[in-house]
């Protein structure tokens, strides 16, 4: 069983020394309407963030700051594994103003929300501003011109595939759909593969649905909403990303099975050997490599669909800091060591996280490590973002709301069905 080797990544004197006196210096920053708000207060601080899968990496890397900063301490929250319920207690959290959180993780499409509703704080961006963050990333903590979350990890699922089914059929790693459909047919004629899943994504009726239903509408070159924020869903794009998903249920490629799947549920069934291809975020790649080690499973782009190259969904996380923290100046710290290039190489080196630095995919120590950083950073160029919206949760109840009968039983309602009822529920929401 091979195993990530974890690096260590210790302060220097002279990082710490200049993070300490940034931090002691009073910043000044404006909220969306409630006025300026003041970096001071340190002492202990928490961060939040969703379930560690990586077995104790996380922890581990703050213990090297409480280790250099014994006044000034963070504690690790852990929330769900699952988006939706992180969410929730985030907004929980904000709306007493409770000081229990200081530094929280937010999904990138939650930033409007949080920033409207003055749960989180605008950031000094003259201060986190990094040229070598990848563009499209940085904007992510945007909301109205003013940075109130800066990315600290980036995201855009790729295909994991057993190789070793594959190389037992002798089919070549595919690059289209109908490649992808053709070797589960190959690899389900082999003795003892019969019933394997085919294709597998995040399509139980939670988040995951969400980005995956997108990729289907944006590759058939659909969308929710026209860039001046008007629905533009229902159109002849969009209801045939929808058909293309409900075909591959149907079919018999997509197993029913991911029905009730969530992320981890469709890692265990790739690494048990009951599934060919597996549509994942970059993090499973540290657990395969424990798993089933390089022999049996690789990485490869998602495949093209009728032509159209295959469009991720842009995910990530990024730092925010509570309107309620009392010790803003500590978070704000730690914010920048969180965010810095040590961090971001030992997240990728033990926890494969995608990094926000552009000048990561291109080290060669590390793309001899990860030869997935190449495909990879071109799935982040190809990417495209869920609705960014203020109502982001009532946005993306409505669609899973429209798509997942249309998925769960084919054949009972139409994908036209599916999109009209999707705008109307969307354009309630504009109202």
């Amino acid at each position: 069983m091979t195993r990530l080797p974890r690096r260590q990544f210790m302060q220097g004197s002279i990082l710490a020394t200049a993070l300490a006196a940034t931090a002691s210096c009073s910043k000044k920053s404006g909220g969306t309407d409630s006025g300026p708000v003041s970096f001071e207060g340190t002492g202990p601080i928490t961060w939040v963030q969703g379930k560690d899968n990586s077995a104790g990496k996380v922890q581990a890397r703050i213990d090297e700051w409480n280790k250099a900063n014994p006044d000034e301490q963070v504690k690790l929250i852990e929330l769900s594994s699952e988006a939706d319920q992180q969410r929730t207690s985030l907004i929980d959290n904000a709306k007493t103003n409770s000081s229990t959180y200081d530094v929280i993780s937010v999904d990138n499409v939650w930033v409007s929300e949080f920033a409207a509703n003055r749960w989180i704080v605008e950031l000094p961006e003259d201060e986190l501003k990094n040229d070598d963050i990848i563009e499209p990333v940085w904007q992510t903590g945007v909301y109205k011109d003013k940075l109130f979350a800066v990315p600290y990890k980036t995201d855009a699922p790729v295909m994991f595939y057993r190789k070793d089914f594959l190389a037992e059929a002798g089919v070549a790693v595919p690059k289209t759909w109908d490649e992808v459909k053709a070797a589960i047919d190959a690899v389900r004629a082999l003795p003892g593969h019969e019933s394997i899943g085919g294709f597998g994504g995040q399509f139980a009726k939670y988040e995951g649905l969400t980005c995956n239903a997108a990729e289907f509408i944006h590759t058939a070159g659909g969308d929710f909403y026209s860039d001046d924020s008007k629905v533009v869903v229902n159109s002849q794009e969009s209801i045939k990303g929808v058909q293309w998903l409900v075909d591959g249920f149907s079919q018999g490629y997509i197993p029913k099975e991911s029905l009730e799947w969530k992320e981890e549920d469709g890692r265990n069934a790739f690494e048990a050997g009951n599934l060919l291809f597996y549509r994942q975020w970059p993090y499973q790649y540290a657990n395969n490599l424990e798993a089933l080690g390089t022999d049996k499973f690789d990485v490869a782009a998602l495949p093209s669909i009728d032509g159209k190259p295959f469009v991720p969904t842009l995910g990530g996380h990024n730092c925010a800091i509570t309107q309620g923290s009392k010790n803003k100046a500590t978070a704000l710290k730690f914010v920048k060591w969180w965010i810095s290039k040590e961090s971001e190489k030992y997240a990728l080196d033990t926890q494969t996280l995608a990094p926000v630095l552009g000048s990561l995919y291109e080290d060669a120590e590390l793309l001899q490590k990860f030869p997935y950083l190449t495909i990879l950073r071109e799935s982040l160029k190809n990417a495209k973002s869920r609705p960014h919206a203020v109502l982001y949760g009532d946005v993306t109840a409505a669609i899973q709301n429209a798509i997942y009968p249309v998925i769960q039983n084919p054949g009972s309602k139409s994908p036209k069905d599916a999109i009209v009822s999707l705008e109307e529920e969307l354009k309630k929401l504009e109202s």
